[in-house]
């Protein structure tokens, strides 16, 4: 065995395997070279998802010829002259890798021109070979087109996922890029289409609603304070308003996106029996440090960090948020010091009560309009006995009656009594039937859905008035991939933009209540993020029992005996009418024996 050098070219492919794992991977890269450049507009072009050009545009200072041509060399940087430099890394592009390890393994230009010079320069590298440079007309700033992404490295393009999920991730990159910077007018066109277009922004509150809509914006609470160690500001969403939906949750540490499990736990604590079991709050939060005291450099990506001091910045955040919350109480508080005006009566009220007296209107209560003297004048003082009054009821006059009420729908025989607006209770012969109004929804709706998905469509209950919402544009590409998929289980779902649709019908069974339909389609995005197998009959399975539960837990509430009739009936008519599909239970019979046991 023999220790080697590796050649240049192999230790750039090594790096690249680092850096740019997919094509978000050169986006983020990008982006952040051009804000380290000044750059107050960029543009962002993407073709194929990324595969065919990935093209940023800035109008940031520009480079000459000499450092257009270094750039691409391994290591080359103008953020660092000195060790000590490490410990003050306010940039983002300090490692010098970006450049040299997509040109290891995309084909590349570079066009720059210095506001100082008369002419620009384009400089092309391809698999860490620089290949020309020649003099060009170019406005100031730098425009790097990178095309054809690991075509010499085909094993890494044969993993690149879909478009729309690399499209996805693209998007989140940008996101992340526009919100970390409010006063730069970004934009994301995607097979010559504009996707996000974003002006400067006043503040980072209009940058949120800018970027993850206005329905987010408004449910935000301000939060900051600052410490010898760290200072935090930002916006945090009002308890109520969390989603189970994960994907608005933004750190940024000195202007820079990155991500911590750990500081996530201090946000979570600070919303304890706030929020339900299962609900995330969106959040944008800023750190500020001193740079010696973060290492940005313990990820190849940078993006997860680590404070020197952990604990302290755990405690600070959890305060900050619990602040900020309990500052901005959601219920309506009650203030006892104020006494509140109680009527007052004269002293001739007693007198005037004792004058007042509920009028008689004489009224026959045992008329019957089925009798043989349903055509005649009664008087109202004839008695009319018991058994006359029931006996009248003979099978000609029931039949007679069936036919009046023909057109009313027929009731279930067993009576039904709603508890809590949680449980029927029924009668059966030897006792009581409880059953559980959700999970009996639950099977119903799962049965629908896998008879739905067998034979291609579900029934759809068109809402009183279509609902906008907001989604983005990364939720967007999930939805147009499943499309097929909700439109046969009964969703009537069509977009209204790049980032908004219209939600005109939901699966019968569904609340078409609008307030809720917003939170389902969170739901929705969720189940459908979470992804299923692909194995014939699982995926139908999975995705059944899934929407039926959604279903079940966003349906309202039941209030009417007659609906509770019309559940029973359905939930008998089901191939298993005692669990639900994940074999929780739905029926409890209550025996004669047991109810004895209460007495």
């Amino acid at each position: 065995m023999h220790v080697r050098v590796l050649p240049a070219n192999i230790a750039n492919l090594i790096a690249a395997g680092e850096v740019v794992q997919r094509p978000a991977s050169v986006v983020k890269e990008l982006l952040e070279n051009a804000f380290d450049a000044g750059a107050d507009n960029i543009s962002l072009v993407v073709k194929d998802a990324g595969r065919t050009l990935i093209q940023v545009i800035d109008n940031g200072c520009g480079m000459s010829r000499e450092d257009a041509e270094l750039c691409f060399e391994r290591h080359a940087t103008s953020k660092l002259a000195t060790a000590e430099d490490l410990n003050h890394i306010f940039t983002y592009g300090f490692r010098g890798e970006a450049l040299a390890s997509i040109a290891a393994v995309a084909e590349v230009t570079l066009k720059t021109r210095r506001e100082e010079d008369a002419t620009g320069f384009a400089v092309e590298f391809a698999a860490s070979q620089h290949l020309s440079t020649v003099e060009t007309s170019a406005p100031k700033g730098c425009n790097i087109s990178v095309r054809n992404l690991f075509y010499n490295v085909p094993a890494r393009r044969k993993f690149l996922k879909s478009d729309n999920v690399e499209l996805k991730h693209i998007i989140e990159e940008f996101q992340r890029a526009a919100l970390s910077k409010p006063d730069v007018a970004m934009t994301l066109t995607h097979n010559d289409k504009d996707i996000i277009v974003l002006k400067k922004a006043k503040s980072l509150k209009f940058r949120i609603q800018d970027v993850l809509g206005g329905n987010v914006a408004d449910r935000l609470v301000d939060i900051g304070t600052q410490t010898a160690v760290v200072k935090v500001s930002g916006y945090v969403c009002r308890p109520d308003q969390s989603r189970k939906t994960p994907g608005n949750q933004f750190f940024f540490v000195n202007g820079r996106y990155f991500r911590s499990a750990y500081l996530h736990k201090a946000v979570m604590k600070a919303y304890e029996d706030m929020i339900a079991e299962g609900a995330i709050p969106s959040y944008v939060i800023f750190l500020e440090a001193d740079p010696s005291t973060v290492d940005v450099n313990i990820h190849p990506a940078k993006t997860e960090i680590k404070f020197q001091e952990d604990p302290v910045v755990f405690q600070v955040l959890y305060a900050c948020v619990k602040e900020a919350l309990g500052k901005n109480s959601f219920g309506a508080e009650i203030d006892f010091e104020q006494s509140v005006p109680l009527p007052v009566f004269s002293n001739q009220y007693e007198r005037l009560r004792s004058d007042v007296f509920t009028p008689e209107v004489p009224v026959d209560h045992d008329y019957n309009p089925f009798d043989q003297f349903s055509g005649q004048q009664k008087p109202l003082s004839s008695p009319v006995h018991r058994d006359n009054l029931y006996g009248s009821y003979n099978q000609e006059k029931k039949q007679d009656y069936g036919k009046l009420f023909e057109s009313e729908p027929v009731r279930p025989a067993t009576k039904a009594m709603i508890i809590s607006g949680k449980y029927i209770v029924s009668t059966a012969t030897d006792g009581l039937v409880v059953t559980s109004i959700r999970r009996a929804r639950e099977r119903i709706l799962y049965e629908r859905f896998l008879k739905a998905l067998a034979a291609g469509g579900h029934a759809s209950q068109t809402a009183l008035f279509p609902v906008q919402v907001r989604i983005g544009a990364d939720n967007m590409l999930t939805l147009k991939e499943h499309s097929g998929l909700l439109k046969t289980c009964g969703f009537d779902i069509e977009s209204l933009g790049p980032d908004t649709i219209v939600v005109n019908g939901v699966p019968d069974g569904y609340s078409c209540d609008a307030g809720k339909i917003e939170a389902m389609v969170s739901d929705v995005l969720l189940i459908l993020a979470d992804g299923v197998s692909s194995l014939p009959g699982v995926m139908e399975s999975t995705m059944a029992e899934r929407f039926a539960k959604l279903g079940a837990a966003e349906a309202d509430i039941m209030r009417s005996d007659f609906e509770a009739g019309k559940l029973l009936e359905a939930l008998f008519a089901c191939e298993n009418a005692e669990y639900t599909p994940s074999g929780k239970k739905i029926i409890s019979r209550l025996g004669a024996d047991q109810l004895e046991k209460l007495f």
